[in-house]
């Protein structure tokens, strides 16, 4: 599922196409292109099954596959939703790791989302360009959004009649394929979970009403057969007991991450940094991903118990990973607020976008690489912290510049990981949190 570029209603109709194939009995698995955490919660909603990523820079491209046979496990159908523009990439080829790089390494057939509002005769033209742009890309299909009234199809359909490319649906404007925006995306799921609920039942009635639902099947299993590798597997390395940050304010964690850190020997134990009192008993490690801790700082921050049970432990050894939101949490404060003060560092909002690919060079050992190591991760955040830190030397294509928080115990980073293809990382964490006793 492609979109001509952002903002055309790509999830939107990519959610609502997978409830209503679950709707009618098919097992439908779901997978996003690129980092995005947002889109595989609904995803997992439509579904009834977790959303994945398939992401070929952070995890390479010989893992794509793969890893779209382990999304796919037991399922009729895989839905993948693309990101940005169908060609749109994450490097300067302007093909690497996007949605058309993706398809062409799954030789899967690219539905395309137009935004046809606005146009009518035009709309074969630009489907054209898509379909002709790159012959590694088969666009086998159109599903027209935001079509005015039957008589604006009718114009759109005939404008399209010339070319090779089936019209799987055309959906409506309406109100139900409006959801809530936040700078960063859609709201998660987890933050409003009721209310996507009832939308979403709408929603894949529409769409199941307005699109050719047995063209679309007929369409997905013309992919040629694959037989791919599996993926590489963390060996158990040891037995720990590690609390997760969860609940709305830290919904950003891959499930990929939790899975290899359970096949490496942890036992995760959730816990909402909103509501709990203290961390889970007997944790030897932490996991604080991301999420919207600027959304709940008020929240976070009354939560004193908690944040003083944290800054304690992590300062008597508690072994810690925290990405994005989990360093915010750690840190002093978040405009002003004060937070669990584990990390020597104040947290600040911005209007300041830093979103995109990273590079990172490891230069204090810590738990999750030792110094010297490469990792390759994704940042996005509209914040900053004083002093940065100097855990990484962090690269994007213009420039380097130190940032993070470590030590033999902890790492806090802007970098999110993925483990899918780097199985060391959950083992190196399990078997430093076997071996810690926390003060």
């Amino acid at each position: 599922m492609a979109g001509t570029a952002s903002g055309v209603g790509k999830t939107t109709v990519a959610t609502g196409l997978m409830a209503a194939l679950r709707s009618k009995g098919s097992v439908v698995a779901a997978a996003k292109v690129g980092p995005d955490y947002i889109d595989p919660g609904y995803h997992g909603l439509a579904t009834g099954r977790p959303g994945s990523n398939l992401d070929a820079w952070m995890c390479g491209p010989d893992a794509v596959a793969p890893l779209a046979a382990r999304a796919s496990d037991g399922a009729d159908v895989l839905v993948v939703e693309g990101v940005m523009g169908l060609f749109d990439g994450a490097a300067d080829d302007g093909w690497t790791a996007g949605t058309a790089h993706v398809a062409n390494l799954l030789d899967a057939p690219v539905i395309l989302v137009v935004d046809a509002a606005a146009m009518s005769g035009s709309v074969a033209a630009l489907v054209h360009g898509y379909a002709t742009f790159d012959p590694r890309v088969r666009v086998a299909g159109v599903i027209l959004n935001r079509v005015g009234s039957d008589a604006h199809e009718a114009m759109l359909r005939e404008a399209m009649a010339p070319l090779d490319i089936a019209v799987l649906g055309a959906l409506r404007r309406d109100a139900v394929q409006s959801w809530s925006d936040r700078h960063l995306g859609l709201v998660p799921v987890v933050e409003k979970r009721k209310e996507v609920e009832r939308s979403l039942d709408r929603l894949a009635a529409g769409v199941g009403a307005s699109c050719d639902l047995d063209a679309v099947m007929r369409l997905a299993a013309s992919a040629p057969e694959r037989h791919v590798s599996r993926l590489p597997e963390p060996r158990l390395s040891g037995r720990a007991r590690v609390a997760v940050a969860s609940g709305p304010a830290f919904s950003f964690v891959y499930p990929d991450n939790l899975e290899a850190l359970e096949q490496a020997g942890a036992e995760l134990v959730a816990f909402d940094p909103v509501d709990d009192g203290a961390l889970p008993e007997a944790c030897t490690g932490l996991y604080a991903g991301g999420g919207f801790p600027e959304i709940f700082a008020e929240s976070l921050a009354a939560n004193r118990p908690l944040l003083d049970d944290v800054r304690r432990r992590v300062a008597g050894g508690l072994v810690t990973w925290a990405e994005c939101g989990g360093l915010l949490w750690l840190s002093r404060s978040l405009d002003g607020r004060p937070l669990a003060g584990a990390i020597d560092t104040d947290a600040t909002m911005t209007d300041r976008l830093s979103l995109g690919y990273r590079r990172a060079r490891v230069r204090v050992d810590n738990p999750v690489a030792p110094a010297g190591a490469e990792l390759r991760g994704h940042e996005f955040h509209y914040s900053t912290t004083a002093p940065p830190g100097e855990a990484l030397e962090v690269s994007n294509r213009s420039c380097s510049v130190p940032s993070g928080f470590a030590s033999p115990t902890l790492l806090a980073s802007y970098i999110h990981l993925h483990l899918a293809t780097t199985p060391g990382v959950a083992e190196r964490l399990v078997a430093t949190a076997s071996n810690t006793t926390v003060g």
